[in-house]
């Protein structure tokens, strides 16, 4: 492991070489590619620079043992007892740190929010949980861009898609995907009855141009006039934009911008992410399917989530985890959920690789 550790603080320093170059300034590809790089590593970099000084002061005072003056032994043994618990400490960081990393988690996402079993229900649902993952992003200092949405008119929406981009986006909201599970009275229920909706969330990490080659010969773009809610607001030229990809059968509708060039651009975007999401899910064929294991039919009984409303009570079925914290988690404060996650994730990576308890 260490050894291993020592190449990745070579690499560390060979970057920040070539980082300081001035001449890097003209190939800005290659700047932000090396950016990106030193980013990632300075956490690994830094705890290797703790576990290296802990390791030093434990080697020097486990020495100090052999000392005649017993205070200054005495001194030594408190020493080792304040050292040896940081030390461990870092080793397992260190551990989790050289774990496989995921290849998208420095990506940005295409966070697809679409209601499933339940009507009206679970379309307020969508709404309110796109609210929550906006209140996240907000904290996080993400932006989030809306690309298409679907609204029912009671304040609903039967979808949502929206980019969220900023620093390690995928990485923190990549486990969000699944079938979230909503029990609660609706306003509508005038006897009081618990009715159960579901909502299906897909994160998508963002295709780049050199993940997925679109050849223009593959697509079918039709414009046509924009629906929504009449009035001033509403289009009177041809700027919604579909986009039909006939080798994967991918459409794409975008019809939220008043520009039909902005709507084909964002069409595009998805487009490519969606295809990048294919592309991964065939190359692995464990998971066959990324898309389907994420979100399923939208059926009742799949869940990975459920939000109970009259308990205030939110349990990820995944980890067994249940917070008393309804109210709070719907503002956005799901810091102790993807905490909880990716724990657990990393315990078992840990444990495939022989090194977890």
């Amino acid at each position: 492991m260490f050894d291993k550790l020592e190449s990745v603080e070579a690499r560390f320093l060979e970057i920040e070489s070539r980082l300081s170059d001035p001449s890097l300034s003209d190939r800005p590809g290659e700047f932000r590619k090396l950016s990106q790089e030193h980013s990632s590593l300075i956490e690994i970099v830094a705890e290797f620079r703790r576990h290296r000084a802990l390791k030093s002061d434990w080697t020097s005072n486990r020495e100090l043992l052999n000392e005649k003056d017993k205070e200054m032994v005495e001194m030594a043994y408190d020493e080792l007892r304040r050292i040896e618990p940081a030390l461990q400490e870092s080793e397992k960081n260190l551990q989790i740190l050289l774990l496989p990393k995921d290849p998208n988690d420095e990506k940005n996402i295409l966070l697809e929010v679409r209601a499933g079993a339940g009507g009206d229900e679970a379309a307020l649902f969508v709404a309110e949980l796109f609210r929550l993952y906006q209140r996240f992003a907000e904290r996080q200092g993400w932006k989030v861009e809306l690309m298409s949405a679907n609204p029912t008119g009671i304040g609903g929406f039967r979808e949502i898609v929206v980019m969220v981009t900023g620093q390690r986006v995928y990485s923190r909201l990549k486990w969000e995907g699944g079938v979230h599970r909503v029990q609660r009275v609706p306003a509508t229920e005038a006897q009081g009855r618990i009715h159960t909706s579901t909502v299906t969330v897909a994160v998508l990490p963002e295709a780049e141009d050199v993940d997925v080659t679109v050849n223009p010969t593959d697509l079918r773009i039709d414009v046509f006039r924009s629906g929504g809610a009449g009035g001033q607001g509403v289009n009177t030229t041809d700027s919604a934009v579909r986009i039909t990809h006939a080798p994967s059968g991918i459409v794409v509708v975008c019809q939220d911008e008043r520009s039909q060039l902005k709507n084909k651009d964002k069409a595009m975007k998805i487009l490519r992410s969606r295809l990048l999401d294919q592309r991964q899910a065939e190359a692995d064929k464990e998971h066959s399917d990324i898309r389907k294991n994420m979100v399923g039919t939208g059926d009742r009984s799949e869940r990975i989530r459920t939000y109970n409303f009259p308990q205030g009570r939110l349990t990820d079925h995944r980890i067994g985890l249940t917070l008393y914290q309804l109210p709070e988690v719907m503002e956005g404060k799901i810091d102790e959920l993807i905490a909880g996650l990716q724990t657990h994730y990393q315990m078992e990576m840990l444990k495939e690789q022989g090194l977890g308890r």
